[in-house]
């Protein structure tokens, strides 16, 4: 099992980002979508295809940017709301591949639920974002 996959100890102590669950889930969910969309045809490459694919990686990089702006509680906020955005322009796009058919239903489920965790991690974090702000 790879190290990002690795269930860790409710207790341990995040140090950084990368110690976070949902950092985690959105590497993992940023796979899956790359994986996902080398399926769809090659007339969407410069549209749907590069669209999922930068939000879906966003997610991550706004989180780590949350964290390093985590002195300042409303920065902290502001970054984590607009992973949350990416998070649901992101399902947004799985609607739009799976009304084209480019999705199964199943696999339309598997992606927006992922998502739909994703989003509520972020949601978590924002109510609680001073114990992370400290």
């Amino acid at each position: 099992m790879d190290s990002i996959h690795k269930a860790e100890p409710r207790d341990k102590t995040i140090r950084s980002f990368r110690d976070l669950d949902v950092y985690k889930m959105t590497r993992e969910g940023a796979g899956k979508v790359f994986l996902q969309t080398q399926t769809f045809p090659r007339d969407e490459r410069f549209s749907l295809t590069d669209q999922v694919r930068r939000s879906s990686r966003a997610i991550a990089a706004m989180i780590a940017e949350a964290w390093a702006r985590r002195r300042y509680e409303a920065a902290f906020i502001n970054k984590l709301n607009e992973a949350q955005g990416e998070a649901m322009e992101t399902q947004s796009w799985f609607d739009q591949a799976f009304d084209c058919r480019y999705l199964t239903i199943e696999q339309h489920a598997t992606l927006d639920s992922l998502y739909q965790q994703i989003g509520g991690k972020l949601q978590r974090m924002i109510e609680k974002s001073s114990a992370f702000c400290r």
